[in-house]
């Protein structure tokens, strides 16, 4: 059964659906891939896939418009996949479950995958419309970009002819993106002695944070729940051995969830309550921690714990710098995403933004020093350049004047602090002209994610009229 049948516009809500309703988190974006080897074959339209599982769909101009220049439509067909806690859907194996609260779809449980499914839809249904004037259309779907951008960086210049991108992977409506962080992943990993356990065990849960998008809402004053967790155990007065830590799921997630087991004499049970009541935050009114007893047989030994905690204390995170030439602007900034204690062995994994590309490689530096002080091994990877702001735009003039006809108001035009793949197309690419937009989303990377129809219906028409005067 169909839930978005009749929304509007009906083609783009119809792909939307069917890209939900298959599993295609990073790194498992097979299904995904194939559907869109389906429709290219069903429409009779050239296409490939690449080793990773990157699509290029190719279409020819619509008459009158053959000598103008082709442009690429792109969009990544990865979704972050977080879940509510308790939820039991096995998102590597099974679809999303859609739904509709009046303006918004969302998805029950779990992220929606609007970030980035929605683009998919639009692409997918710009190409299937004949009724529409334009261009030659490279369309492009690329792979794993939540994870590190791979697809993107492994994709073949030579497929692509066009020299005008638009990429429909941003989340504000009326907003142009022209310019973007660069980032990467950095991992920190430190082994511990085990010891047999002599005191009382519990399990302490720290929940209820907003969390968000380790970019776009890294200044938002969200607390991140594995580095409270670490500040929490830091202030317990007595002795104690660390068994296990699990914090979030994505380094990219700002995590909302950590769960400890540690033992110790004395229960933390009103050292929690005394916590959770000193760090009341308005931006994560749901923050709470519980204490229930627990079982385990072996954990740290005292001081191999106590090394543990210091070093998560130590260890930076969330804002690092402001943008001294645009107000406002976050330069640079780092998310402990993931965070694991298992079998005696610490690993805390980081997403590493800024737009200055010297900025990032001293923050990086700066973890892998810390965690020398601390014995932790240092590693990291998924690397990706900034994405420059251009002066001289013909493709942002164009979109903007669009923008100011169909609705009467200058669109905003932004640079911002998350990772955008237009960042590695224009180093393969000499002379791109690239803008990002996209429909209204919100609480992306979050269970609570939603995406606004009307907002998507208003979008859709952009996109066909800027298309339409390229």
């Amino acid at each position: 059964m169909r839930v978005w049948e009749d929304l509007e516009p009906k083609r783009v809500f119809f792909h939307f659906e069917n890209l939900c309703r298959v599993p295609h988190g990073s790194g498992n974006t097979k299904a995904a891939s194939d559907y869109c080897m389906a429709f290219a074959q069903e429409h009779g339209l050239w296409a490939h896939r690449d080793e990773l599982g990157d699509v290029v769909i190719r279409k020819a101009a619509s008459p009158g418009y053959e000598s103008h220049a082709p442009i690429i439509l792109q969009g990544h067909l990865d979704m972050v996949c977080e879940k509510e806690p308790g939820e039991t859907i096995d998102m590597a194996h099974e679809g999303l479950r859609p739904a509709r609260d009046g303006d918004f779809v969302f998805a029950r449980g779990t992220t929606l995958g609007g970030d980035d499914g929605i683009a998919i839809a639009m692409i997918l249904s710009v190409l299937e419309d004949d009724s529409l004037a334009h261009p030659p259309i490279e369309a492009l779907f690329t792979v794993d970009e939540e994870t590190g951008m791979y697809g993107a960086a492994a994709l073949d210049p030579s497929l692509l002819k066009g020299r005008t991108l638009l990429n429909l992977d941003s989340e504000d409506e009326g907003v142009l993106t022209v310019g973007c962080a660069g980032g990467a992943r950095a991992e920190l990993c430190r082994k511990g002695q085990e010891e047999p356990l002599t005191q009382p065990v519990y399990e302490v849960v720290l929940g209820g944070l907003t969390g968000g998008h380790s970019g776009v809402e890294i200044d938002r004053g969200r607390y991140n729940a594995n580095k409270l967790m670490g500040e929490f155990l830091a202030a317990l007065s007595s002795d104690f051995s660390l068994v296990s830590l699990a914090g979030g799921e994505k380094d990219n997630a700002i995590p909302r969830e950590c769960r400890a087991v540690v033992s110790c004499a004395v229960s933390p049970e009103a050292a929690a309550a005394a916590f959770a009541a000193s760090h009341q935050n308005p931006n994560d009114p749901g923050l709470f921690l519980r204490v229930s007893p627990a079982k385990a047989g072996r954990g740290l030994s005292f001081a191999d714990s106590r090394q543990a905690v210091g070093l998560l204390c130590e260890l930076p995170c969330g804002v690092q710098e402001m943008s001294p030439e645009l107000p406002g602007l976050v330069q640079t900034s780092l998310n402990l995403g993931v965070l694991r204690l298992k079998e005696g062995e610490l690993t805390a994994t980081f997403s590493v933004r800024s737009s200055v590309g010297a900025r990032k490689a001293a923050l990086l530096e700066q973890l892998r020093a810390i965690g020398a002080r601390f014995g932790a091994a240092y590693s990291d990877h998924g690397h990706y350049p900034a994405w420059e702001f251009r002066a001289e735009s013909p493709l942002r003039d164009v979109m903007v004047a669009v923008y100011e006809r169909l609705t009467g108001k200058k669109p905003g035009v932004v640079t911002i602090h998350a990772g955008l793949e237009c960042g590695l197309f224009a180093e393969k690419l000499p002379g791109l002209d690239a803008v990002s937009f996209g429909p209204e989303l919100l609480d992306i990377h979050t269970p609570r994610e939603r995406l606004s129809i009307s907002s998507t219906a208003r979008t859709y028409a952009y996109l066909c009229q800027v298309i339409q005067s390229l």
